[in-house]
């Protein structure tokens, strides 16, 4: 009985080590230097029978990040849906927050500015931002450029 019980002991010793496997997380990585795509806004319009999307305004800029500095600038189509604007920014994957320099809380809004918090994703090339209440949503779909 006794080499039945320590048979059983080692077996179950030898099963439990195999799960114990160590699982590491792959850290997501840290996006940095120049990114260019679409920028939009997006509504979403809330119906009787369905629910449907319409994109009110669009603009192609490019989002420039210093991961060494915490610097950020955005170019590109500025004129009408994006400020051209610069600033710095913190990230805590999967939350990035941009605090714009330009960017003033009395003056009229006229274009979207890069400030404020969004959820990330970026897989060492695609970089996408996106933000904002259940109706109403900034996207940024991007793509490293250098």
């Amino acid at each position: 009985m006794k080499h039945k019980l320590l048979y059983l002991l080692l077996l179950l010793a030898a099963l439990g080590t195999g799960c114990l496997k160590k699982n590491t997380v792959t850290p997501q990585p840290e996006p940095s230097g120049s990114y260019a795509g679409q920028f939009r806004i997006v509504r979403r319009n809330l119906g009787p029978s369905s629910t449907t999307y319409d994109t009110l305004r669009k603009a192609n800029i490019t989002v420039t990040l210093n991961g060494a500095t915490k610097l950020y600038t955005v170019t590109g189509d500025t004129a009408t849906a994006h400020a051209g604007s610069h600033g710095t920014f913190a990230i805590g994957a999967p939350l990035i927050n941009f605090v714009d320099a330009t960017y003033s809380p009395t003056a009229p809004i006229t274009k979207t500015h890069l400030n404020g918090t969004y959820a990330y994703y970026f897989d060492g090339t695609i970089f996408q931002m996106a933000a904002g209440p259940d109706t109403l949503s900034l996207q940024y779909d991007l793509k490293k450029v250098n």
